[in-house]
């Protein structure tokens, strides 16, 4: 089965071939976080520049879903990782991609693939991952990080580990046996900070079994051996993923909100959670300004009006310290189902990638499909 992986999109796309494939120049990753930063990609399987009308152009990338696997597992994590972690890995990516492929929904959301409440006191969005138009996936955050055969080639004979964890598990799913086996949402990201949340805080409005908030001892951890198997060159970067500290003036804070959002608060007074999720992470904030009040959600949006580069996550605390805002937070990412961190602890300390697994995706079933 192939997959369609949308690359880059931009006015003019710089490629060239060489032996082992094609090579895209200036492709940009990490979009809106704090690692967005370009580099060169090298891709196997066939290159397709599309035309898009509107003067840019999108690279798409075609090959079998096995051997998009691959790289995406060693795009996400280090190819020399522990082989029960590269197995869970291998299984989760694999479902997550082929969930839609076999016609699962994947949440509530409007025709552009985004949930909407937008009125002037309230503006809830969360963004889904089928909003692409001409290809399955795209190749960054939003979707599963893919940066082709450029990591994999970095270290040869460790990516036939990776290759070992993907024949291993080749065809197996997580299914959800209380819904006709229907292929798991298999969410994952780095760390959850001491325990994981529900699906419903953070997209669309439906409770998933096998997606619930469970404590997790493992992330806590400054092991640079075990966090050298996830983090990967610019991930290690983050140094302060577990328990972090943003501060901002008051002058500051209105200004990025001003400029994120797009709305003129005025002089921030206060940031106001509203409803937390089992984790604690934030998914409805009133902001109070002089000039203008609104509850914003969910989980990404916060995130994103509160910084520049996107917040690590929801969970924070907000404290005042004289004119200063001080938002003391846990985790990295959203939270939702294997926290990448505490799987490659908990792989290291013994546990098989069942076990793994079934830690994190409460009541899902393991399933060859394919």
């Amino acid at each position: 089965m192939n997959i369609r992986v949308g690359i880059l999109t931009a006015p003019d796309i710089r490629w060239e071939q060489r032996p082992e494939g094609v090579l895209l120049h200036d492709v940009r990753i990490g979009i809106g976080f704090h690692w967005d930063r370009t580099e060169d990609q090298l891709f196997e399987g066939t290159m397709e520049i599309r035309d898009n009308g509107d003067g840019t152009k999108t690279a798409i990338n075609t090959l079998d879903v096995e051997d998009y696997l691959t790289s995406v597992i060693t795009s996400e994590m280090a190819a020399t990782s522990n082989i029960e972690l590269l197995k869970a890995h291998a299984v989760i990516s694999r479902s997550w991609v082929l969930r839609p492929m076999w016609g699962e929904t994947a949440s509530l959301k409007d025709a552009s693939g985004e949930g909407w409440c937008d009125t002037p006191d309230r503006h809830m969005v969360w963004y889904e991952r089928d909003t692409h138009v001409g290809y399955d996936v795209c190749a960054d955050d939003h979707c599963q990080r893919y940066e082709g055969i450029t990591r994999r080639d970095e270290h040869p004979e460790a990516a036939k580990r990776v290759k070992e964890a993907v024949d291993a598990t080749r065809g197996v799913v997580l299914v959800d046996p209380t819904d006709n086996n229907a292929i798991c949402d298999t969410r994952f990201y780095k760390c959850c900070g001491g325990r994981t949340e529900e699906f419903e805080t953070v997209w669309a409005p439906r409770h998933y079994r096998y997606l619930l908030s469970v404590e997790c001892p493992y992330c806590n951890t400054n092991d640079a051996r075990v966090l050298s198997q996830v983090l990967n060159n610019y991930d290690r970067e983050t140094q302060d993923f577990y328990r972090w500290t943003v501060r901002y003036t008051a002058e500051e804070l209105a200004a990025i909100i001003r400029e994120m959002s797009g709305i003129d608060f005025g002089e921030i007074e206060a940031l106001r959670p509203v409803k937390r999720g089992p984790s604690g992470r934030i998914y409805e904030l009133e902001i109070v300004g002089s000039k203008h009040r609104m509850i914003v959600g969910k989980e990404l949006e916060i995130r994103k009006w509160l910084s520049k580069t996107c917040l690590y996550s929801s969970a924070f605390e907000v404290e005042r310290e004289e004119t200063d805002f001080v938002l003391r937070g846990k985790g990295w990412g959203h939270g939702v189902g294997m926290c990448q961190i505490g799987a490659a602890v908990m792989a290291d300390q013994g546990y098989t990638y069942e076990q793994i697994l079934a830690y994190y995706y409460t009541n899902a079933q393991l399933k060859k499909i394919v």
